[in-house]
């Protein structure tokens, strides 16, 4: 058993993290994702390995079909979720892979076989042929399935690309003035139709629905300064966050938090704040 073990993870090992993107993009939850990686280890262990030409494919497709069965749970548990939903923050994520939070957001509207097949052609390269066999449905309506998400999803694609230091060096700025209660310099950084979208999940305080326009955000900022000047909020880490310059911060609860912050002209349009504890325990 021992030794069967250590045969499948000499071959699974090195394609984890390769799977974990595909897992992490379908379900938005990083413990989902771990989950559903275990679930295609154990697979592996007892599939006949020596049949199989390209474990890379023979993983993906087996990963892939396990995410669609969760979403199908997931998509209720949603359904029941408290206040705004977010994906799970992830932390350096590589620019080039263009799936932002506001993209990842944008999946979450389509079916989910859309889903797998925008994300298996136009995110990660795969020909129709080899999406049609993960996904169990032919070449043709593939296609369909991935024309139709980026009809969906067009307007989520970052319009504006942003230099990862100057848009760091921007979120930055926005922890000192958002936590000194500098609203003059605030100010000056948000566009006037700002959102925020701040993900509690019921288990510590956040607003129910998204906060919108430029004089709702600011009075929102002016409240929560004066909780951090009395309550203290550390910068742990500035970085890319889902794609988004953003940064984590240890708030007077004990508790970690991620801030990711949209940007379009120099100006920060949407600023997405994950609290719920459940979805923060992999950045301990």
């Amino acid at each position: 058993m021992v030794d069967a073990r250590s045969d499948a993870a000499a071959s699974f090992d090195p394609l984890r993290p390769k799977l974990m993107r595909v897992a992490y993009r379908m379900l938005g939850s990083v413990a989902d994702a771990e989950d559903v990686l275990q679930e295609a280890f154990i697979r592996w262990m007892g599939a006949d390995r020596s049949e199989v030409r390209e474990p890379e494919a023979f993983l993906r497709r087996t990963v892939t079909r396990l995410c669609l069965d969760q979403l199908k749970s997931a998509r209720r548990q949603r359904e029941t979720y408290i206040g705004p939903w977010l994906p799970d923050p992830v932390v350096e994520e590589e620019e080039e892979e263009d799936i932002t939070l506001p993209l990842m957001l944008a999946l979450e509207r389509l079916s989910p076989l859309e889903r797998a097949a925008f994300l298996l052609h136009d995110v990660f390269g795969l020909g129709f042929e080899e999406v049609a066999a993960t996904i169990g449905r032919d070449p043709a309506a593939c296609r369909q399935l991935a024309a139709r998400a980026r009809t969906h999803i067009r307007e989520a694609r970052p319009r504006f690309q942003v230099d990862k230091q100057h848009g760091i060096a921007l979120a930055e700025a926005f922890f000192a003035a958002s936590r000194s209660g500098d609203m003059k310099t605030l100010g000056a950084m948000l566009a006037t139709d700002v959102s925020v979208h701040a993900d509690g999940g019921g288990k510590r305080s956040a607003a129910m629905g998204p906060v919108t326009g430029f004089e709702a955000v600011m009075k929102l900022h002016e409240s929560l300064a004066a909780l951090f000047r009395k309550n203290g909020s550390t910068l742990v880490r500035a970085g890319l966050i889902n794609g988004l310059p953003g940064f984590i911060t240890l708030e007077a609860d004990g508790e970690l938090q991620t801030t990711a912050l949209e940007i379009e002209d120099g100006k920060i349009t949407a600023i997405y704040v994950v609290r719920n504890p459940d979805k923060l325990r992999h950045l301990h």
